[in-house]
């Protein structure tokens, strides 16, 4: 009975040191490296075998093993990553659709949460982490403001997490399923990361002090390739917009909760190492790309969202002009026809025009055409 009592003691206390053991290799910093021992990249928690990289030139690597006691992973080059597919971004999109609504009326509407509430930027926070007014909170509200300066509604959710553990993504479902109720057309979970040197992330755009963001895609869930298309999406926009501003897209094991949402993304606004007004300022551009991204018809295949896209305008200009032509070259062919015929009615082009001026003066009253003669005038 004591042996049985000690066992019941010690098992809470085992699994306890478990979960901190986990949580422990969670925060530890990875490094990625090619075959050849180069470094790829850092990363905040534990690399699992099979995770995939996308760096910032569209390459994308894949985890062939990780040496837990060292930090480190090791990943294989394998190739140029596909280019987005459109395909399935219209298929994701077609799943968030309401067949009651109406496409062109339908709100720009998107949603943002931060699962790592405690999150903060040392330089500027003077810690990494703060139970109240972290940094992290500065950054999701200067990214609503700008996002509503784009005209899109965006609802923010501010509930805690805390703390900071193996358990936190499990409290912000909630949060996350009652921001769905919405039906918004994107979610965010907003993060800063933890990787220690800051020349990985700032970066100058357009003259100004900013920070490179990085995007975490879940690959443990049935959403997995359309989230992956979605954030492809997303840092396609930027490169073209803002060269350098998506650092790379991470797909890790896990799910982040995206299997909730097909255009469900995690963010990271720099690291903790960086000054908070750079990734601050980096909101500013990330509220164009998401834009153009959700509502100017990149990703909106098929004109998915708000109207159509510009290529599906250009269709529809088009299909206009068509069907103009066709009204066109109608009449002319009924003109043509109708002309054939007063000729073999009159037999001379003469009384054709006659026949069509008096025509045109019974339809105008006399003002137009010649009047016909009165043949009645002389009868009493």
């Amino acid at each position: 009975m004591c042996a049985l009592l000690m066992v019941c003691l010690l098992l809470p206390m085992g699994a306890a040191a478990q979960e901190n053991q986990a949580d422990e290799q969670e925060d530890a910093v990875y490094q990625l490296l090619d075959e050849q021992g180069q470094k790829i990249t850092s990363h905040a928690g534990r690399i699992y075998q099979d995770d995939e990289y996308i760096s910032g030139d569209d390459m994308l690597y894949r985890v062939i093993s990780v040496d837990d006691e060292a930090h480190t992973a090791t990943a294989r080059l394998m190739g140029q990553e596909p280019a987005v597919d459109a395909a399935q971004l219209a298929m994701a999109f077609s799943q968030l659709s309401d067949p009651n609504s109406d496409n062109e009326n339908r709100k720009k509407l998107v949603a943002m949460y931060a699962t790592h509430s405690d999150e903060s930027y040392e330089p500027t926070d003077g810690t990494h982490s703060k139970l109240k007014n972290a940094g992290i909170y500065d950054v999701c509200e200067a990214f609503k403001e700008n996002l509503e300066d784009e005209g899109i509604e965006v609802m923010l959710d501010t509930t805690t997490h805390l703390p900071h553990d193996s358990g936190a993504y499990r409290r912000s479902r909630q949060t996350a399923v009652e921001l769905l109720k919405s039906a918004p057309a994107a979610i965010f979970d907003i993060h800063r990361d933890g990787i220690p040197d800051p020349d990985e992330y700032e970066k100058e755009i357009d003259g100004e002090d900013a920070s490179k963001v990085r995007l975490l895609v879940g690959r443990s869930n049935p959403d997995a390739d359309a989230n992956r298309e979605f954030a492809k999406q997303i840092k396609k926009v930027a490169d073209e917009k803002y060269p350098g501003l998506i650092k790379d897209i991470f797909i890790g094991k896990g799910n982040y909760n995206q299997e909730l949402y097909p255009k469900s993304v995690l963010l990271e606004f720099g690291t903790h190492t960086i000054e908070k007004d750079r990734a601050i300022q980096s909101t500013e551009y990330m509220a164009e790309v998401i834009d153009e991204v959700l509502f100017g018809g990149v990703a909106n295949a098929e004109g998915a969202v708000s109207g159509g896209s510009d290529q599906s305008t250009e269709a529809q200009a088009q299909q206009n002009s068509a069907g103009a032509n066709g009204i066109f070259w109608f009449l002319g062919i009924a003109l043509l026809a109708g002309a054939v015929y007063a000729l073999a009615a009159t037999g001379s082009f003469k009384k054709i025009g006659e026949k069509f001026s008096r025509g045109a003066s019974e339809m105008s009253g006399g003002l137009v055409g010649k009047k016909p003669e009165d043949t009645d005038k002389d009868k009493p």
